[in-house]
């Protein structure tokens, strides 16, 4: 089919329509690794009800947006999907593309987006690797879960990309059932974590990571089972098992598998975003991580609370508040605040909020609008859960007093949003 793609969404696609009936159009298409006002030569692939997947067979006409992929596995690796768009054009896609989905579920959206945004290439400080049966190693493929052998990584810290090719190199000579690796490092020498993810035990799993720090000087290993548990299983350790990771003025500890910023470029503004201007007698961070937010915090009101629930982020944050007035408190977020509410804590100045992919929920919203905070800051790394949350929070009892979308992901379809709220 003849297709000019009309808009970008979520997800990495982009939409055009088939010719309808009376002048209205037909059904949906979604076209990857396109741009909007192109017109392509596409093939359905996936054929529903209400809309079409399909894949471009010919450029017919080609946006002037459009530029050359810096990576030679573009559209063929799925970790990146905008990589054929200029930087600002990216960045124009994502504004559309959060004001549409905030827009669509019915709220009200600042007449201005800002927009944080920074080098767009060797930002990622952290990285997840498969490994192949031929002990090549990559990324998932686009649309499917095989494994894409890659040569080079351009959105990745340089550091990270040698790390895994020294790896590689190893497990040449010494096999082992590897089927993932991640690789975290601090942005300026602050350490390297690498963490093997293995099919299963290995006898000889001490002198392996033995001999394979030799090769790796200075990094904490960690070995444990491929199996997705919360707790995972820790079959050995060899080095420093955290990294001190420098941000906002701050040294921060951070362990194997604790959640952190991935962009290396944008952490100092970033934080600053979240935390400048508050002051208080007492602020909560939920779903603190770290404590990124609670450090910084911990500076500006007579007591913070921090709240998380991961076992990996735990140790860390406790470290990051030892002698401030800042308190480590091991609980999901939802419980934290059901435990509040039944005992009448004192009402906090200010809220801050990072929840994970699949958002706050409607308890937690419940409950937020029942304390009712004067302030809250809330940090999505996903504009549809936001956008429904957003919704519960601002029908009666906050409103948006700003709106920043954080390119915290260039080249990516993924985007972070800085949400500060105000009692209305």
């Amino acid at each position: 089919m003849k297709l000019k793609l009309e808009k970008p969404v979520y997800g990495g696609d982009f939409l055009g329509h088939l010719p309808g009936v009376g002048g209205r159009p037909g059904k949906a298409v979604f076209v990857p690794l396109a741009l909007p006002g192109e017109t392509v030569e596409a093939r359905v692939t996936e054929d529903k009800r209400n809309f079409s997947k399909a894949e471009m067979d010919e450029l017919l006409e080609a946006s002037p947006e459009r530029v050359a992929p810096r990576c030679r596995h573009f559209g063929v690796c799925g970790g990146c999907q905008y990589q054929h768009a200029g930087h600002a054009a990216q960045l124009a896609m994502k504004q559309q593309i959060l004001r549409e989905t905030l827009s669509r579920a019915g709220v009200v959206v600042p007449p201005e987006i800002g927009v944080l945004a920074g080098e767009p290439w060797e930002y990622r400080n952290r990285i997840r690797l498969a490994f192949r049966a031929d002990g090549s190693f990559g990324y998932r493929s686009r649309g499917s879960h095989e494994v894409v052998a890659i040569g080079e990584c351009p959105i990745a810290a340089p550091l990270l990309f040698e790390t895994a090719q020294t790896v590689a190199c190893f497990l040449e000579e010494h096999p082992a059932p590897v089927a993932e690796l991640e690789l975290f490092a601090a942005p300026h020498g602050g350490g390297l974590l690498l963490t093997f993810f293995l099919e299963q035990a290995e006898e000889d799993l001490p002198h392996w990571l033995e001999t394979l720090s030799a090769a790796v000087p200075g990094t904490g290993i960690r070995a444990q089972l491929a199996d997705g548990a919360i707790t995972p299983t820790i079959l050995g350790e060899v080095g420093e098992q955290s990294i001190s990771y420098t941000a906002a003025g701050f040294d921060y500890r951070a362990d194997h598998g604790a959640f952190f910023q991935v962009n290396r470029w944008l952490m100092d503004e970033f934080v600053k975003l979240v935390t400048a201007g508050h002051a208080g007698k007492l602020a909560w961070d939920l779903y603190a991580g770290v404590g990124l937010f609670a450090r910084q915090l911990a500076g500006a009101f007579d007591r913070v609370l921090a709240v998380e629930s991961a076992p990996a982020s735990l140790p860390g944050l406790t470290r990051n508040l030892d002698g401030t007035n800042g308190m480590a408190i091991s609980s999901t977020t939802l419980d934290f605040l059901r435990r509040n509410r039944e005992e009448r804590e004192p009402r906090p100045d200010l809220i801050v909020l990072d929840p994970p992919r699949a958002g706050l929920g409607e308890d937690v919203t419940n409950l937020l609008n029942a304390i009712y905070a004067p302030e809250m800051v809330y940090v999505s790394c996903d504009p549809a859960t936001l956008a429904r949350d957003l919704k519960a929070l601002t029908l009666e009892r906050f409103r948006i007093e700003s709106l920043t979308l954080v390119d915290m992901f260039p080249q990516t379809f993924h985007l972070e949003t800085v949400v500060r709220l105000k009692r209305a």
